[in-house]
């Protein structure tokens, strides 16, 4: 068995229990172990672990065939060329403003050394070659091309590197009785890299495969690669790819482990003397293997395990990383390594290609006279490492092998934890596999969805690999700053023992809480800098689990931490299949609504100033550079007015507690869902119980203005009023139940008032596109009432799907985000002419919520055709956030397709413990109580008024939208 790992070093006081073992193998292992000392965000040190382990294991075992749905595509496909989105003229003009801020917001970011959170003029290497990544949740990503290449380089937080290291590969080497030999890299060759290798490097070495018969199978966290034939034509090969990533379990998935398992079949009539090789580069990715300073030695681990450990010293500040290749020896297997090769430039040691000939001429490296350790590297040097196993497959039979990928706290950070990880992944890997199967078999097995759902449904999950996901101890973050500042405070940490100045005689105790909280903060200005931060675990409770926390990039061209707009709706992935992660992260944004930071930030629409977050407001993202502490790394709009975030957190908040039954949760975040309502209502200008839009793109589409009551997110207040009302009930507070429960109907009673006859309009201001029909609606809360009368929700999503579906390349594409009754598309913004791929996927869920499943899984195919399909654009293992009807893309490798499990959702939702039920009439009498106790906490809450615009600003807004109408 061979094993690749990389292993990092993290807080001191990590776990260092090792997983379980299954009952000991007697078959040899080869690893490669590798490991990050230490992974930092910036300047504030991220506390976590990160591994990989690879393992390749030989036994006599049944052919790793792979399932009969599989994502699939021949080795040596040509890719599609992926087409990047462009600006009309008129958009231009408009974002003109913003695209000069843009520039000198990141000119000063790069000079200062701080991350950007998108910048245009950064150059990537973009393919459509895509296929699944290696390793768990939370520390990192390898990615992999369905070709054989190891690609996309996210060890870092916020770092990604797209180029292949060409050196990291398989390969076989076999020979036959009869003297017939083959040999070959397991990879079509990349010719135009290949070509700027020396000689004597890796292009040196026997690239003979051509792919024609080889086929790559993906259904994440599994891939399957065969190769019939090729290089010896009676040999077949078939290589597993396995991560753990095992919903539910939370120890395994966020190993660093990516198991490979090669079945191979002889069908010749004569033995087959077989080499495996794997060959590994000390690299990080990009051109980091020259750096210099990088060295490998040699060890035996307890259980005779040998191995190659790649010590690799990081350059530009990042942490040191160690890689390691290990195999174990057993009777009939004989292990041999390279401890050290160069594959460029002048350090000591024998070359790539005289490594590469050794093993083809001797099938070992035992000849080899090598020390235990290697010199450094000689700066513009790379140099790599090398393991075999050498065996026999007899004719007429099998054998199998595996590798595997993995990072994590559970076994410290020092002295034998690479290995540790190594051992326990050769023996572990065959129940992870097992797991898997447990969860994906149902799915697969289910005759009510289309071939393609399954497809997508898991192949989507990649991303909580590959969004640049950080996963902690749960232990306090270092905070970058020596200081916060005397005037940031929070409300959840509140002193019971201050006399409340206020006076309310009244029993509404959740609106007294919050203004106790409020008038406590002045007596506790003074507090440690860890209270005044998004610190979710500080709201767990007495004998409540401490997970750690989670964050994931919005995209890789988005380099925001969980933007929370977006995770409404990729957060189905989490609730359904790690509950307390997504627990954490609720915790975390439920602690930011309860934070207050008025440090200054400076807006890119207009370029005036303003607080980075306001109490009780839900932030954008949980911060960039410096997460918890600095949320709200957004900078294009003031999304403190934004008018969907506060809804979407209590819409969240009440499915995660009915998803999990969660009562401590439920009444931990309690006092931040009312916070966050009583902070939205100040935007009910007219005060008839409906919030209005103001004018600007407040809310996720954020270059689609919207003006007074909307569709979008006047249905998700009207929503959230009621998922207020049944979490009320659950958390024991009858007040707000009733109170909530009559602003649920006063605003259900305005937002109809959107209704055309056949859908709800875009917005009631009467401007050019208030009549566009948009694909993103929202219909009810899982359990409660739908926010309009059933029929209408019904024929507004019929509606729907003739226009916004249908109408777009026949239904092949997914929903468009706006289109008008003509058929014509709304061009009143670059997004409202897009197709969102989350939001079709989320439009598909409220179909089948309604009871419209066919038109749901139609409606999602689109989706289906474009990113995944043969025949589609390209986008597989990167889904964009969407495309326009000219097939080009925006944004690649983005949170929000993760929506799919909404549809799953959906199929499979849990029943709420408590039903809505009829209830007596609540009259505005009944809560007068209520009502003020609510409207003094929301006159608290409430922003000053902005700073009226400029005449040029005002001048140049007038005549850019005149050239929109």
């Amino acid at each position: 068995m061979y094993i690749v790992s990389y292993y990092g070093a993290g807080k001191d006081n990590v776990s260092t229990t090792s997983s379980p073992t299954s009952s000991s193998s007697s078959v040899p292992s080869l690893s490669v172990i590798s490991a990050i000392e230490e992974i930092s965000l910036t300047e504030r040190a991220l506390h976590m672990l990160a591994l990989i382990v690879v393992v390749c294991q030989l036994v006599m075992a049944d052919p790793g065939t792979p399932p009969s749905l599989t994502w699939q595509r021949k080795v040596n496909d040509e890719e599609s060329v992926l087409q990047q989105f462009s600006l009309r003229f008129k958009e231009i003009v408009h974002m003109l403003p913003i695209g000069f801020r843009l520039c000198r917001y990141i000119q000063a970011s790069n000079a200062q050394g701080k991350n950007t959170i998108f910048s245009p003029f950064t150059k990537r290497t973009i393919t459509a070659d895509h296929g699944c990544p290696l390793g768990g949740v939370g520390a990192g990503s390898i990615g992999r091309s369905y070709r054989g290449e190891f690609q996309r380089w996210q060890l870092f937080p916020t770092t990604c590197v797209d180029k292949p290291v060409l050196a990291n590969q398989f390969s076989v080497f076999v020979s036959r009785p009869n003297g017939q030999k083959y040999s070959s890299v397991l990879c079509t060759p990349n010719e135009a890299m290949l070509q700027e290798i020396s000689a004597e490097g890796i292009r040196s070495w026997d690239w003979n495969l051509k792919g024609q018969n080889a086929a790559y199978h993906a259904l994440y966290p599994r891939a399957w690669t065969v190769y019939e034939g090729e290089p010896d034509p009676e040999l077949k090969i078939v290589c597993r790819q396995i991560s753990p990533v095992i919903p539910h379990n939370y120890k395994e998935s966020s190993f660093p482990v990516a198991a490979f398992t090669f079945t191979l079949y002889n069908s010749g009539n004569t033995d087959a003397e077989v080499s495996l090789l794997f060959t590994w580069e000390n690299s990080v990715g990009g051109d980091s293997g020259n750096s210099g300073g990088h060295y490998n030695s040699k060890i035996t681990m307890i259980d005779g395990t040998h191995a190659v450990l790649l010590h690799h010293k990081t350059a530009n500040g990042l942490s040191p990383v160690t890689y390691a290749i290990a195999a174990e020896n057993r009777d009939g297997i004989e292990i041999s390594e390279c401890p050290c090769f160069v594959i460029s430039g002048d350090s000591t040691g024998i070359t790539a290609k005289e490594m590469w000939q050794a093993i083809k001429e001797h099938g070992s490296f035992d000849h080899l006279n090598c020390g235990k350790t290697s010199l450094p590297s000689a700066q513009g040097s790379s140099i790599g490492a090398a393991i075999a196993a050498s065996f026999t497959v007899p004719a007429g039979s099998t054998e199998n092998a595996t590798f595997s990928l993995r990072y994590t706290k559970f076994y410290g950070t020092r002295g034998n934890a690479a290995a540790n990880i190594a051992s326990d992944a050769i023996h572990d890997h065959h129940d992870w596999e097992s797991q898997i199967d447990a969860w994906q078999k149902p799915i697969l097995e289910d005759k009510r969805f289309p071939e393609w759902y399954p497809l997508s449904l898991f192949n989507e999950l990649y991303f909580l690999n590959a969004g640049a996901t950080v996963w902690t101890d749960g232990s306090p973050p270092a905070h970058s700053l020596i200081s916060i500042g005397d005037q940031k405070f929070s409300l959840d940490r509140y002193e019971p023992d201050v006399v409340d100045p206020i006076k309310i005689t009244d029993q509404n105790d959740t609106a007294v809480n919050i203004l106790e909280r409020m008038a406590s903060i002045l007596d506790n200005r003074y507090r440690a800098v860890g209270s005044n931060s998004a610190f979710g675990p500080k709201l767990l409770q007495e004998g409540e689990e401490n997970i750690g926390q989670f964050l994931y990039l919005e995209g890789i061209e988005y380099k925001m931490w969980n933007t929370y707009d977006v995770h409404f709706y990729s957060s189905f992935a989490l609730i359904m299949l790690f509950p307390k992660l997504q627990l954490s992260v609720q915790r975390d944004f439920a602690a930011a609504v309860l934070m207050h930071d008025p440090s200054k930030v400076k807006l890119l629409c207009d370029g005036t100033l303003v607080p980075r977050k306001v109490l009780g407001a839900v932030p954008h993202d949980i911060g960039l550079d410096d997460p918890w502490f600095e949320v709200n790394a957004y900078n294009i709009f003031n999304t403190d007015r934004w008018k969907d975030l506060n809804s979407k957190f209590v819409l969240q908040i009440y499915r995660d507690v009915v998803a999990t039954g969660d009562q401590k949760f439920a009444e931990s975040v309690w006092p931040a869902v009312y916070v966050g309502l009583a902070y939205l209502d100040q935007f009910d200008r007219d005060g008839d119980g409906m919030i209005e839009n103001e004018g600007f793109p407040d809310q996720t589409y954020d270059t689609w203005t919207v003006t007074g009551v909307s569709a979008y997110s006047g249905g998700l207040w009207v929503a959230a009023l009621q998922a207020a009302s049944a979490m009320a009930h659950i958390v024991g507070d009858k007040g707000s139940e009733d109170y909530f429960w009559y602003r649920f109907q006063k605003a259900k009673a305005v937002y109809e008032k959107l209704w055309n006859g056949s859908y709800f309009n875009y917005d009631n201001s009467g401007g050019s596109n208030s009549h566009s029909i948009q694909a993103d609606q929202y219909a009810r809360a899982c359990g409660l009432l739908p926010i309009v009368d059933e029929d209408k929700v019904n024929l507004a999503l019929k509606k729907i799907f003739e226009f916004n579906v249908l109408k777009i390349k026949d239904g092949r594409r997914g929903a468009v985000n706006g289109i008008f009754p003509d058929g014509t598309l709304d061009l009143s913004s670059m997004q409202s002419r897009e197709i969102w791929s989350g939001v079709t996927y989320a439009l598909a869920a409220s179909m089948i919520q309604e009871g419209l499943m066919d038109m749901g899984f139609e409606t999602a195919s689109g989706v289906y055709e474009t990113a995944w399909s043969g025949k589609g654009l390209g986008y597989a293992f990167q889904t964009p956030e969407g495309w326009n009807t000219n097939d080009q893309y925006r944004s690649l490798s983005y949170m929000r397709p993760l929506a799919v499990w909404a549809m799953q959702w959906a199929l499979s939702q849990p029943t709420p413990s408590w039903q809505e039920q009829t209830r007596p009439e609540v009259t505005e009498e009944s809560i007068r109580k209520q009502h003020l106790a609510f409207s003094q906490v929301a006159r608290l809450l409430k922003l000053s008024e902005e700073t009226p615009k400029t005449f040029l600003r005002s001048l140049y807004d007038y005549t850019s939208n005149m050239m929109w109408t």
